[in-house]
């Protein structure tokens, strides 16, 4: 610690002595423990009276309780995310483990139980904020699951949104949590990223709607919203984390508008940055991002987080500090207020530079005021504990579940429905359903265990009558693996003369295996995804290393097994010392087997080579052996299924998730294959999607007579499919992203500006397979009578347009009226079309309503040549359609 840093906290030190002597003296309250003083001034005298630790600990937020040890805790913490059950013995996978926890009830008093140390025993008496996730519902027991966020947006419903998160935030206050860490507000414009599935789709407009109807009803209700991730999560090729270089205007344009309505117009609380690196700069410290966008131009006067783990990803990641202390400085001071963390014990790389007074004070003392604002604000001095009594009494789950299925049936988007294949004929006597995606009742990324989730299987044996027969199939698992990680069983060694399961391990720092081993250890197998770190961060280069493993290998069976490698290159296989595979060169990632011939039982001598010299390494040892590929017979038994039935009903899904991009958008395994067979009976057949992201289906979509994407429905997600194949229901989602033809044509989004020349390929089109805002129903509906209340008006004036729609259907339903504006000429080249509103209605069938839109300034308005917002006179095209391809009605609005 330095002479000045010292200095500064013995003066703060004495400062704090003085004035609880003159307080006690006086016999008057403390000002930050009056409920009747400003809190700017309960903020300043609380400030006054901390210590650097103090401050440091208001600063640092993480997954817990107080099971570790209160006296670890002295000094308080900005926050836990309470876990209430321990699922695995690993620390930092225990703590963010969202699929367990105790129950409500559970969760409540432990909080409160927390609260109370804090309250009572810690020395200035500072309450925590807990924390936790509610993307779609919260992530604990107990808890509703609505359906995904994605789906949710489907609905393009903000009174229904509005309602949803109101319900999700009563969830989440009545256990005490105060905060929720949602929601994903990023634009998800290439649908290859794999949390697509947790935001509201392409569209900035659609985005900042629903993000304000989501928030809105956090804050209103006293549990803080954190919109994330600022500013964008999804970079080249849709991979998640990836550096982005976008300049200002699109920036402006796309990926800020969400940001700045979640702030300025749903009051968003706090916001959460992201892990990339922002035009070379990590979001984490991004100056421009937190101190002049956010906080001076915005007059964001929240607290910003990390994502977890991310304020060291300057050091780790992005390498812009030579290490952790260094990283903290540039955060604190380029914005950043909350460092979220995954465990206690991180916590002395984040306070070296507190304690070396490497930060400047008044970043420090910014940061903290902003939290213990945020605390006051909330009312947790005064109220810091939860009613037990209102929650043991508390009926509102068993409310929400009649609103889970209305939001589920909402969201489903019917993309395609040939011949009114839907819904099911009343005279139907059998259906065949088929597919694990059936049976599983999947809820998507960021879900707890959900409230009793109803399957689609389940759905549709509730909705059936007796006259109707189910055949269920199970057909095929939505992943087929040829190959697999040779397991631990099959692997040993001998150490200190006794046999032990696992591999001799030895790793060098250098790429030719030579002299002593920087490491040697047991590893249970090789199976490793070095990625972002080496074999061991504080003895092994991060890129330049070699490995390797010895020991035996026993055989589970009999006859030729394909035995080799999935991952980098630079690698040998010795097998009873004769080299099986050798592959060592570095050139890409592949996987190369051999066939070799085994005896089962018997023991063979192992030997794995392996170097990498530029880190970014995957490596998995792989043989075919145990492989149960039983997808053959299993397409058999759905097809004999399908046979015995009139209708078919084919349930399928694909795998997403954080850091779990698709490189391909096909269904996964041999699901194609599935449904091809099952459409060449004859049989009618109705595929049904399951998944939060595009899917490509050239192969397929063609054969099969209806098509229905249900996203992640929810609790009520398999009620809600079944009322809607039954007819009960009249689905009415429409897609918030564009759906490719192919991988190829990727990125692909709606509102993209003027191409100069054409969108297609020489060898395909440019445009999707089914564009954004796209969904069908069961009845049919017409446009008519498009006006405007004034065909021209000035910069400054709004306009109302009027139209009748008319359900000519045989069936009541809801029809989404979407508004489209296209600028004819403008300064700089603008979107050939943007969604400017919407509106979700219900007709009867043969009713007609009256639809309106304002069409404001705020709509018109670009940026211009010099980046200021504007509204250029000259000629608007006004389109109104069903979707951004499927314009029912259009006319110019001039503005002078």
């Amino acid at each position: 610690m330095n002479q000045k840093h010292f200095l500064f906290k013995l003066i703060a030190l004495g400062t704090v002595c003085l004035v609880l002597l003159t307080c006690q003296k006086d016999n008057q309250p403390l000002v930050y423990k009056n409920p009747n003083a400003p809190i700017e001034e309960r903020v300043d005298d609380l400030l006054s009276r901390m210590t650097l630790e103090e401050k440091f600990w208001q600063l640092f937020m993480i997954p817990g309780d107080l099971s570790d040890g209160k006296e670890k805790y002295k000094h308080g913490i900005f926050g836990f995310q309470v876990a209430t059950k321990s699922t695995t013995s690993n620390e930092s996978e225990q703590l963010l483990d969202y699929s367990e926890g105790g129950s409500a009830l559970n969760t409540a008093e432990l909080i409160n139980d927390i609260q109370k140390y804090f309250v009572e025993e810690t020395r200035l008496g500072i309450p925590i904020i807990p924390f936790d996730e509610a993307l779609h519902g919260l992530i604990r027991k107990e808890a509703t699951a609505f359906p995904q966020a994605i789906g949710l947006a489907a609905s393009f419903n903000t009174p229904l949104m509005d309602t949803v998160a109101a319900a999700i935030a009563t969830e989440v206050r009545s256990r005490g949590i105060r905060q929720n860490l949602s929601p994903v507000i990023n634009i998800a414009r290439d649908v290859r990223w794999g949390r697509v599935e947790e935001t509201y789709g392409e569209d900035p407009f659609l985005t900042s709607k629903m993000a304000v109807s989501y928030i809105s009803a956090f804050e209103k209700r006293g549990v803080i919203a954190t919109p994330k991730h600022f500013i964008a999560n999804v970079g080249d090729g849709g991979r998640d984390s990836y550096p982005i270089h976008y300049n200002q205007r699109l920036l402006e344009e796309i990926y800020l508008p969400a940001f700045k309505a979640s702030i300025q117009e749903a009051g968003a609380s706090s916001i959460m940055t992201a892990y990339n690196s922002v035009d070379g700069s990590p979001a984490t410290s991004n100056n421009w991002l937190l101190q002049e966008k956010l906080k001076t131009k915005w007059g964001f006067d929240g607290f910003v987080i990390s994502d977890a783990g991310a304020t060291g990803g300057a050091n780790v990641l992005h390498f812009t500090s030579k290490d952790y202390a260094e990283s903290t400085k540039q955060a604190i001071e380029g914005g950043l207020d909350v460092i979220f963390q995954t465990s206690y014990d991180h916590y002395p790389l984040f306070f070296d530079a507190f304690e070396k007074g490497m930060i400047d004070e008044s970043s420090i003392n910014k940061a903290v005021k902003r939290v213990l604002k945020a605390k006051f604000k909330l009312g947790l001095f005064e109220n810091p504990y939860v009613d037990i009594e209102a929650l043991k009494k508390d009926s509102a789950i068993s409310q929400h579940r009649e609103l889970a299925k209305l939001a589920a049936q909402e969201s489903i988007v019917l993309l395609k429905n040939e011949s009114q294949t839907l819904p099911f004929s009343k005279d139907i006597k059998s259906i065949a359903v088929i597919g694990p995606e059936a049976k599983e009742a999947r809820l998507g990324g960021y879900s707890g265990p959900g409230n009793k989730p109803v399957s689609i299987l389940e759905g549709i044996q509730h909705e059936v009558s007796q006259n109707i027969t189910i055949n269920y199939s199970k057909g095929v698992e939505r992943i087929s693996e040829s190959f697999v990680a040779i397991p631990k069983e099959n692997l040993s060694h001998v150490k200190n003369g006794k046999q032990v399961s696992g591999l001799e391990a030895e790793y060098y720092n250098n790429i030719t295996l030579e002299g002593t081993p920087a490491l040697s250890r047991t590893d249970d197998n090789i199976d490793f995804r070095w990625t972002l770190f080496s074999p061991d961060q504080q003895k092994i280069n991060q890129d330049y290393y070699s490995a390797r493993w010895k020991g035996n290998l026993i055989a589970p069976q009999s006859g030729p097994i394909e035995i080799g490698f999935k991952g980098d290159d630079g690698y040998r296989l010795y097998i009873n010392d004769e080299l099986v595979i050798d592959n060592w060169k570095k050139q890409t990632v592949q996987q190369i087997t051999t066939p070799y011939h085994f005896e089962k039982g018997q023991s063979y001598d192992l030997k794995v080579e392996f170097f990498s010299t530029t880190g970014n390494v995957w490596f998995k040892m792989i043989w075919n052996a145990g492989i149960d590929n039983d997808w053959e017979d299993g397409i058999s038994k759905a097809v004999a299924q399908a046979k015995k039935s009139d209708v078919a009903l084919v349930c399928v899904g694909i795998e997403e998730g954080e850091f779990r991009d698709r490189a391909f958008l096909s269904l996964p395994g041999h699901q194609e294959e599935l449904i091809k067979q099952v459409t060449a009976t004859g049989i009618p057949t109705i595929v049904i999607l399951v998944g939060g992201s595009a899917i490509t289906m050239e192969n397929w979509q063609h054969e099969v007579d209806a098509i229905l994407d249900v996203w992640y429905p929810g609790d009520e997600g398999g009620n809600a499919i079944a009322e809607t194949l039954f007819g009960n229901y009249n689905p009415a989602g429409r897609l918030p992203i564009t759906f490719p033809i192919h991988e190829s044509q990727l990125p692909l989004y709606y509102n993209h500006k003027p191409t100069g020349r054409g969108d297609d390929y020489l060898n395909l089109t440019g445009k999707p397979l089914y564009p954004f805002g796209f969904g069908l129903s069961y009845t049919q509906f017409e446009y008519s009578n498009l006006q405007f209340d004034k065909d021209i008006i000035t910069t400054s004036e709004s306009c109302l347009v009027t139209l009748k729609v008319t359900n000519t259907g045989p069936y009541d339903g809801d029809e989404v009226v979407q508004l489209y504006i296209k600028d004819e000429y403008a300064s700089v080249a603008r979107p050939i079309m943007e969604l400017k509103g919407f509106q979700r209605i219900h007709l009867k069938k043969g009713e007609t309503k009256e639809v309106s839109f304002e069409i404001t300034p705020d709509l018109l308005s670009m940026l211009d040549k010099n980046l200021k917002w504007v509204v250029e006179p000259g000629d608007f095209r006004i389109m109104i359609g069903s979707s951004s391809l499927d314009i029912k009605l259009r006319s110019i609005l001039t503005v002078k």
